[in-house]
């Protein structure tokens, strides 16, 4: 159990302590020292490990955790869908070299499928950006659910997936741009028009005749970024394409001064930054642009004769529609998913700014080579729940159902039915079947509602018939109900959860 108050030193060594941003809770203690609340304990097992591995010999090692973890979130939602404070399994892995860590990576992705399909739960496994952890590559894993908070891109042709912020765009041909004319680039007034909407409505054209032209800050660094009107910016594309650890949009002087008018007339033509465009702003194209002059646009702009890119590249999300980037033949498909896994290639990040290295063969030293690995515990219950429920309450899954049956004894008060009741429950708990048995003194129907709303998969009714050796069995998913002579009951209850 690695400890939840971390001193802040670790992080600055590694330069997350500025990099991770608000949601990482600082503090300070009696002496005046800086800590920080762990939302992540990546400096923390690599600082452990280094003083305990020195040997190759000793590698591979995986470690894991399951523990509380802190992160500020700006807006939780749903309870313990996304809480500031949580309970999450973190698992940490150390090999000598990138084969040895892409075989822990693949064990380790196995294993979180196996996991979530024993939870009977429906997911995907996902491309996905690697954020504020860091590394070369990671994957999360998505309950699937209407409710979820995040997009999900997927072919429907291929096995491509990936997570919104991650999710490629295949290359179209034609760009979707507009036949060019003949004219030059024109400026067109445009009173107190600064929007998309506020602009196309106004011109009479199309968003996708609109070029914007966002202005980036890379620390001293100022950037021009070109995407269509009906496209938004991805910031995390933009940023991994300049390998910048820090990115934002530009204030309104950066803006200013790079462009020479207020913020929302930006525009490329006579712009001297550097200008970057996404690859649907394609040469050959008519566009509507910003005029770097406060209430002016300009049309019958062309990129390529008007102005000079210095890249194209993807920088756009996707949507629904774009042609897949694996396969030539597919289009992307959006779905709403709950994260509940994420595992990440760290490769060297942390060992060598931790200096945690090892002795190879021939004596000399080399950083360890890591995977880090998490799986959030109540979130994994709060996306059964919310994929599996009806207009009665919870549906679990029997593998994560906290009791797998619940034996409803209809009038406890007759000693018929209340040993009939005593006798299943102990004849279940023997045969390892999770049993909850409601003796309340409550109408029948309060105990069907209450069974029902928890979600317990099987529901077992000794009623009337208990001294003739029969009860009802009432499936809370599919909701069929049966009959079946008690003897029978252990191997009935082991089929019917079987089935589920």
């Amino acid at each position: 159990t690695l400890p939840f108050v971390q001193p802040a030193e670790l992080w600055q060594k590694t330069g997350r302590g500025d990099f991770y941003g608000k949601e990482l809770l600082r503090l300070k203690d009696r002496h005046n020292r800086e800590f920080c609340l762990g939302p992540t304990h990546e400096e923390v097992i690599t600082d452990l490990v280094k003083n305990e591995v020195t040997s190759y010999r000793q590698l591979p090692l995986t470690l894991y955790q399951i523990h509380i973890k802190f992160r500020d979130e700006i807006r939780p939602r749903f309870g313990v869908m996304r809480a500031r404070e949580f309970v999450m399994k973190d698992a940490y892995s150390f090999d000598t070299d990138e084969a040895g860590a892409a075989a822990s990576y693949e064990k380790m992705y196995r294993a979180y499928c196996s996991i979530f399909e024993r939870c009977g739960l429906t997911f995907r496994a996902v491309e996905a950006d690697s954020g504020p952890i860091g590394g070369s590559s990671s994957h999360e894993f998505m309950v699937l659910a209407d409710t979820g908070e995040d997009s999900i891109f997927s072919c429907n042709s291929c096995g491509y997936a990936a997570s919104r912020d991650k999710a490629e765009i295949g290359r179209r041909d034609d760009g979707n741009a507009v036949s060019v004319t003949a004219g030059k680039p024109a400026k067109v007034p445009t009173p107190g028009r600064r929007t998309v909407e506020e602009v196309t409505s106004f011109l009479k054209v199309g968003p996708e005749q609109l070029i914007k032209t966002l202005i980036f800050q890379q620390g001293d660094r100022v950037i021009a970024a070109l995407i269509r009107g009906d496209h938004e910016i991805n910031e995390i594309k933009l940023g991994n394409l300049l390998g910048a650890e820090t990115l934002c949009l530009a204030d309104d002087a950066a803006i200013e001064k790079a462009t020479r008018a207020p913020r929302g007339f930006a525009g490329p033509v006579g712009l001297s930054i550097a200008m970057l465009a996404d690859h649907d702003v394609r040469p050959g194209g008519n566009y509507v642009t910003g005029g770097n002059e406060e209430d002016v646009h300009l049309i019958n702009v062309s990129p390529g004769r008007d102005f000079t890119v210095e890249r194209f590249a993807d920088l756009r999300f996707a949507l629904e529609g774009d042609p897949c980037p694996r396969c030539s033949t597919g289009s992307l498909v959006m779905s709403r998913g709950i994260e509940v896994g994420h595992i990440f290639r760290l490769g060297t990040k942390y060992s060598t700014s931790l200096g945690a290295n090892f002795l190879d063969a021939a004596g000399r030293p080399q950083p360890m080579v890591m995977g880090c690995y998490g799986i959030g515990v109540g979130r994994t219950v709060a996306a059964a729940i919310e994929q599996n429920h009806d207009e009665n309450g919870i549906i679990f899954p029997p593998g994560i159902a906290p009791f797998q049956v619940i034996i409803s004894a209809v009038k406890p008060t007759d000693p018929r039915i209340r040993e009939t009741a005593e006798r299943i429950y102990a004849a279940l708990l023997g045969s390892g079947v999770d049993t909850l048995l409601d003796d309340r003194d409550e109408r029948p129907g309060i105990k069907f509602k209450d069974a029902d709303l928890i979600g317990i998969p099987l529901r077992i009714t000794v009623g009337t018939r208990a001294g003739e050796g029969m009860v009802e069995v009432r499936a809370r998913k599919s909701r069929e109900t049966i009959e079946v002579r008690e003897s029978d009951l252990p191997a009935a209850v082991r089929d019917i959860l079987h089935r589920d």
